[in-house]
């Protein structure tokens, strides 16, 4: 029996319009624009209304992806929300995007996997339908990293953005679609990037939110070596698994967290900056949105055309990583 080939047939996102300079932040906390673009490329990031969750931003991605796909909402068979920040412990707030969207035949989850999260849920939606299971696999990465950031912390705060990206899965025309992939952890470093408080370890008291045990705790330097050398290494084993070689990699969409990772990432496989998309600079780093943000971006850009060999990488908390390689099946329709 032929392993069944699978593709993005439909992709949207929404970042919030409300925009938070460097120079707004550095009224807040003691920092500079020269300081932050100089250490990480950022320059402005975009945050979410008060009254805005999670499910609200991947909502209006969501029903992007179903436009750009030509779908109903009920057509869907599933929906993988991949978030840090879910509306609720529970219920997930992918069962909040099926009531939004109207997806009612539809099995609905969370992961969290942090800024990896994207790329675990294709990886994972992708299998669903290669089983035979499922036939069309929604998959959304979406944050509001804002409701969890210590904003006198400015070695965090600058860092992160909101934002939400959505694909769609489908069986694909054969040698298209999905062609490796590649998920890991490393847990034993996975203090260096976490949220200590509210979950079973530290449930919410008066204690935690005092010593802000609710917002981001990350040890920039270990996630930085971290992030280079699982870029290059995950990189280099999809693509061989791929039957590929690095000439033969045309795009390359990574997570937007620092340019200079991004940099060096792109010096080991040998691209050119015309080769990849980067939008860190006006998003800042949306954790599991940036993948899908900045993929759809590259498409809607006519920067990816199908047949291209496109390479999706990302690290995040855990400490973890995930990267996929395929081969755009795609024609470009502007939405």
């Amino acid at each position: 029996m032929n392993k069944i080939s699978v593709g993005i047939t439909g992709i949207g996102s929404y970042v919030p319009e409300n925009i938070l300079t460097n120079d707004d932040l550095s009224r807040m906390v003691d920092t500079s624009h020269e300081w932050i673009v100089s250490r990480t490329g950022i320059e402005e990031r975009r945050i979410a209304d008060k009254d805005q969750a999670t499910s609200d931003l991947s909502t209006i991605a969501a029903l992007k992806a179903l436009e750009d796909a030509e779908m109903k909402p009920e057509d869907l068979d599933l929906i993988i929300v991949a978030t840090a920040t879910p509306d609720y412990m529970f219920p997930s707030t992918a069962a909040m995007v099926q009531k939004n969207i109207g997806a009612v035949k539809a099995a609905a989850f969370d992961m969290s996997v942090g800024c990896s999260g994207f790329v675990y849920g294709l990886v994972t939606g992708a299998n669903f339908v290669q089983t035979g299971m499922y036939k069309r696999v929604m998959v959304i990465g979406a944050e509001i990293l804002s409701s969890v950031v210590d904003w006198e912390d400015r070695n965090t705060c600058v860092l992160f953005g909101d934002g939400a990206g959505a694909c769609i899965l489908e069986p694909c025309d054969e040698s298209f679609g999905i062609l490796s992939s590649e998920l890991g952890s490393d847990g034993v470093k996975g203090d260096v990037l976490i949220i200590p408080g509210g979950g079973s370890k530290n449930p919410a008291s008066e204690e935690t939110v005092k010593n802000k045990l609710h917002a981001i705790r990350m040890d920039g330097k270990e996630v930085f070596k971290f992030a280079v050398r699982v870029m290059e290494q995950s990189s280099l084993r999809v693509l061989e698994s791929a039957g590929l070689a690095k000439e033969d990699l045309d795009f390359m969409i990574s997570h937007q967290a620092n340019s200079r990772i991004i940099d060096a990432a792109m010096k080991k496989l040998e691209l050119n900056k015309d080769k990849t998309h980067v939008n860190l600079t006006k998003y800042g780093n949306t954790s599991a949105a940036s993948v899908p943000v900045a993929l759809d971006e590259a498409v809607k850009g006519e920067l990816i055309k199908k047949g291209d060999n496109l390479l999706l990488i990302a690290f995040g908390a855990g400490l973890s990583w995930a990267s996929v390689v395929l081969k755009w099946n795609k024609e470009v329709r502007n939405v």
